[in-house]
């Protein structure tokens, strides 16, 4: 007998437990922001030294100034599309669910997925050590991790990270744990704090205000590795690193230049196509997805803490 996917209960519970990532778990679209596109897409991609080599700028009485030029690298892209599909039945749709509609369901929780998604392929993005330039990174380890708060010094290391890259980092990516063990590292809190009490912890304006950041965001989301039917196993979505990264979400083919961004084509979509061929009556697949594609245009505004705590 089939399984239906809502048990028929007279009774409708007062709260149906839906398990899933809150969105304010969720930090991509605040990392990588979107930006509208077609789908194929060109950005423009300077040389450095064209912004900080300066020519002799003196101009004679008789003679023409120096003349110079300005080149870009045009980089052509495309969106990669990612949906999700779910049949629902036509008798599914036509039964007293009790107040619940199974396409809504349907349509949030792949909604859900797709986000979730998203969030692996942007941590997986900026928590790699090939996106940041080679100048602007260290792997910690020991007595260096934040996590050895007798021997670490947090304050110094961030405080020079911020001052590497060319463009200073104006954004904080953490994942959950480094946050929770670096917001209460006993240097960290005696400096915000301003005493010489060690204990308690920093909230992340606070963090954001001594550092001079514009925004700190924490990845708090979970994953379940484990394959289908096997036990859950979750994971935290983004690791045990964080990054400093140049935003700037008016950046554009013109002007402007961010560490990275999102292209998106016609944002988010959801549907409901009728399906006759699947059981006896047909159904619906209600069907999910967006056309983006996250992209790395400056990896010299960053700098990168690999393996920040233990």
């Amino acid at each position: 007998m089939a399984v239906r996917p809502f048990p028929i209960n007279p009774t409708l519970t007062a709260i149906a437990i839906a398990y899933r990532n809150p969105d304010v778990a969720l930090i991509a679209d605040d990392v990588l922001p979107r930006t509208p596109v077609s789908q194929e897409f060109k950005w423009l991609r300077y040389d450095l030294a064209q912004g900080y080599t300066v020519p002799d700028t003196k101009v004679g009485r008789k003679t023409a100034p120096n003349e110079v030029e300005f080149s870009a690298a045009e980089v052509l892209d495309k969106v990669v599309d990612h949906g999700l599909d779910d049949f629902i039945p036509q008798e599914d749709i036509d039964a007293d669910n009790q107040g619940v509609d199974p396409r809504g369901t349907a349509t949030a929780y792949m909604t859900n997925l797709i986000m979730l998604a998203r969030e692996i392929r942007v941590a997986a993005t900026v928590f790699n050590a090939a996106n940041h330039a080679a100048g602007n990174q260290v792997t910690l380890s020991g007595t260096s991790q934040w996590s050895d708060t007798a021997n670490s010094d947090p304050v110094a290391a961030i405080g020079d990270a911020l001052d590497t890259p060319i463009y200073r980092p104006n954004i904080a990516t953490f994942g959950q744990r480094t946050w929770t063990v670096l917001r209460r590292h006993p240097k960290l809190v005696q400096a915000i704090k301003g005493t010489a009490q060690g204990s308690g912890s920093v909230s992340r304006q606070e963090f954001a205000d001594f550092f001079e950041l514009g925004a700190v965001y924490v990845g708090a989301g979970f994953v379940n590795t484990a394959k289908k039917g096997q036990t859950v196993n979750t994971s935290r979505v983004w690791g045990k690193h964080a990054a400093f990264l140049y935003r700037d979400r008016s950046a554009g083919p013109q002007a402007g230049v961010t560490w990275g961004f999102t292209a998106d084509w016609g944002g988010r979509i959801a549907a409901n196509i009728p399906e006759q061929k699947r059981g006896l009556v047909g159904g619906e697949v209600v069907r999910v997805g967006e056309r983006v594609k996250e992209v790395v245009a400056a990896s010299d505004l960053s700098y990168y803490f690999q393996n920040a705590v233990a």
